[in-house]
């Protein structure tokens, strides 16, 4: 395992989040990488209603304007870099307004990748090269023992506080969390 440290903070965590985690971290958390996660469903349902009124729009307009605008030229100068899925449905549409603000700004940036093919493709990649090179163990987001075990805690706290519940509804997108209360949970039958 190499020894080197990455030191990652997350910023959001839905569209309309707190403004203050993005400057906070930046001005006092010593990190390589700043995260921004956009997508909820109900995010996506609001990003979709703005497409319709604008071909251009389909992105969260408050990353660009409140919470990476204000702060492009102390992230640029701190070295951290952004990441994020604000783009939502225009990702093309939400790079080019930080481009936009970057140049308004004096602020030299280098382009992003704006696919979820181009994005998704490089994750590989990297994840592959670190992989190869690092000796880093790769855990997929949701088909992994470690990943299922670990979301099966919330099965054990449902279990802990209602231990007479019958059904637990679960959203099932990639399928840990399902899979790992199921487990818990046929366990304790």
């Amino acid at each position: 395992m190499a020894d080197k440290k990455v030191r990652i903070g997350g910023a959001s965590g839905f569209w309309g989040d707190s403004s203050v985690g993005a400057p906070q971290l930046v001005r006092h958390g010593d990190i390589d990488y700043l995260v921004f996660d956009y997508l909820a469903e109900t995010t996506m349902s609001i990003l979709q209603r703005a497409r319709l009124r604008a071909p251009e729009l389909g992105y969260a307009t408050d990353f660009v304007t409140a919470a990476v605008g204000p702060h492009l030229r102390e992230i640029k100068a701190r070295g951290v870099r952004l990441v994020s899925n604000a783009g939502g449905l225009t990702p093309a549409g939400c790079r080019d307004a930080i481009l936009a603000l970057a140049r308004e700004q004096g602020v030299a940036v280098a382009d992003t990748k704006s696919s979820l093919t181009d994005v998704v493709t490089a994750a590989d990649r990297e994840a592959e090269r670190l992989v190869a090179e690092e000796g880093f163990t790769m855990i997929p987001p949701f088909d992994h023992p470690a990943v299922v075990a670990g979301q099966g805690t919330l099965g054990l706290e449902i279990i802990e506080q209602t231990p007479d519940v019958e059904t637990v509804l679960i959203q099932v997108s990639g399928g840990g969390l399902a899979a790992g209360v199921a487990k818990i949970g046929r366990a304790h039958v």
